[in-house]
């Protein structure tokens, strides 16, 4: 390839879904990735993209609600190009509402999605009859219901988009030098090189374990219930997770914390008592000292730009953070929420 006119350092979902999009408007692209497309989190097996709830409404609530909405034609585009299936899915989403207080605040966020995702999407609150039999228990008998959550398999997701760039002429490389504009989308362990080049804590990583188990649940919505994530794939399997570790000394390992995420996802979802586990998970998501996406200008270094963050967040919001960084570094227009700035971290 020539000289690009933008490179991408991370193979993670932030770096491919910016090179996918710096080429649909005609740039040419470098990523780069010793380790080659989601090696790390971006990697994973849960897929759950969910909403904030829509009622407090902020920037960060509104750049995510953008990026769902961007999703429904950016994941199609993406696999009519690779030719892959993502495992995308508007599937919506249940959750089981315990008590007599979360149904009135459950009611009025209902009034607040229709008013902040006016006719995109729905939240209402629903009986059990209304939820069907693909539910988790419910001690007062209601759920919330919402249409703007879906689904993703992330793996394949970045398989597929991994293909695209490649199709559209794209480069992934495990070595190569920056040329022109450089996004840096380098996961957690990137988010703590930020943080020592700058002398700040910019965040740290944070470890999750998930299983996928062998039940055909397809095409039902993902279940959210006593903070577990049930996501039923398209695939003929149901990912459940998962643990947020903060201290761990391996990576990529699981141990009994998993085995008590399935044990008590078989205890809320009797039909998945019994499945198979075909596939145990460990990996590390970047968590910015904000919570939010860190995006923008990496200070004292023109040029050079910083995409991470976003945790448990990231597929969701990955489409509108390739068009803010996209923006910025190639056109010099700056769309970013001041709050995922790497100055709100001073």
């Amino acid at each position: 390839m020539a000289i690009p006119d933008l490179t991408i350092r991370g193979a993670g979902i932030f770096g491919l879904s910016i090179a996918w999009t710096a080429l649909n408007r005609g740039a040419t692209i470098r990523v780069i990735d010793p380790a080659g497309p989601g090696h790390g989190a971006s990697g994973g097996i849960v897929g759950a993209l969910q909403p904030h709830t829509p009622d407090v409404w902020n920037d960060k609530k509104q750049f995510q609600l953008d990026s769902l909405l961007l999703a429904r034609t950016f994941w199609p585009k993406v696999e009519a190009a690779s030719g892959i299936s993502t495992g995308y899915a508007r599937a919506g989403r249940l959750q089981s509402l315990a008590e007599e207080k979360s149904v009135v605040l459950a009611r009025a966020r209902a009034q607040a999605a229709a008013e902040n995702w006016g006719e995109a999407a729905s939240w209402e609150v629903i009986d059990a009859k209304a939820a069907g039999d693909w539910r988790p228990p419910s001690t007062t008998g209601l759920y919330i219901r919402d249409t703007l959550s879906a689904i993703i398999h992330p793996r394949r997701a970045i398989e597929s988009l991994a293909a695209a760039i490649r199709a559209r002429g794209g480069e992934i490389a495990s070595d190569a030098p920056d040329a022109g504009p450089v996004v840096w989308a380098t996961g957690w362990q990137g988010l703590k090189d930020f943080g020592d080049a700058l002398g700040i804590d910019a965040g740290n990583g944070v470890k999750g374990q998930a299983a996928i188990l062998k039940f055909d649940a397809g095409g039902r919505p993902q279940l959210f219930a006593e903070s577990y994530h049930i996501v039923p794939h398209l695939d003929g399997t149901v990912a459940v997770g998962s643990t947020s570790e903060r201290d761990f000394d391996r990576p990529d390992t699981t141990d009994q914390r998993l085995e008590d995420v399935i044990d008590r996802v078989s205890e809320l979802m009797p039909a998945l008592r019994g499945a198979r586990v075909i596939e145990r998970w460990a990996g590390v998501r970047p968590r910015a000292k904000s919570r939010a996406p860190l995006l923008g200008p990496w200070p004292d270094r023109p040029g050079h730009f910083i995409a991470n963050g976003g945790f448990k967040i990231g597929f969701g919001v990955a489409p509108r953070v390739a068009e803010v960084i996209c923006d910025l570094a190639l056109d010099g227009q700056d769309n970013i929420p001041p709050e995922f700035r790497p100055e709100a971290l001073v």
